[in-house]
């Protein structure tokens, strides 16, 4: 029986040692996997037995490899729409006086859309100390876009006090930019 994984490519190839005739092609290595806990695959059950010690010592190893994507906590950017919001996000940080960082991208740009999850483990981080957001510039009005100064993206400002105090223009290495970020970070925090 053939199975194909979102990657044709990856595909594993696993025989029960009771069964030496029925050998089943499973997507152990898919990324359908990366999002589930090892023995979990969307092909069901089929030619899963938990008496099949082969398939639970992949499972195992899968699991080794590939670690479920839940153990990593992650916070989610809250999207800002106008400048309405924008100023009642400042107000509120301002009665808290808790800065918070403002993450510009647009849904074109590469970088900005493999930044974004580096950014969102990083907002876990400090969940407690500053408040992360993000601006897609293509979906607000320009006058939002002009507010923030915005030339290039990505760009992470943090914002203290009602207004910008520094920015990280992400156009090198993602390790790079999350780097820059923690560091402009503890010094506000």
């Amino acid at each position: 029986m053939s199975v194909l994984a979102p990657n044709p490519h990856v595909l594993l190839r696993e025989a029960c040692p009771r069964d030496h005739h029925h050998h089943q092609w499973l997507s152990g290595v898919s990324s359908l996997s990366l999002h589930r806990p090892p023995g979990h695959f969307p092909i069901g059950d089929r030619g899963r037995s938990s008496d099949c010690p082969r398939v639970a010592r992949r499972d195992a190893r899968a699991g080794a490899f590939w670690p479920d994507s839940s153990s990593h906590a992650v916070a989610e950017m809250e999207p800002i729409e106008d400048s309405d919001q924008l100023d009642q996000i400042l107000q509120r940080a301002r009665e808290l006086s808790q800065p918070i960082l403002i993450d510009w991208m647009a849904a074109w740009c590469r970088k900005c859309i493999y930044l974004k999850p580096k950014l969102e483990k990083l907002a876990a981080e400090y969940e407690s100390k500053i408040r992360f957001y993000c601006v897609d510039v293509n979906k607000v009005p320009q006058t939002l876009v002009k507010r923030g100064n915005i030339s290039k993206m990505p760009t992470i400002q943090l914002w203290k006090d009602g207004e910008m105090k520094e920015e990280v223009i992400g156009g090198h290495k993602a390790w790079l930019v999350i780097e820059e970020v923690r560091q402009m970070i503890q010094k506000f925090v």
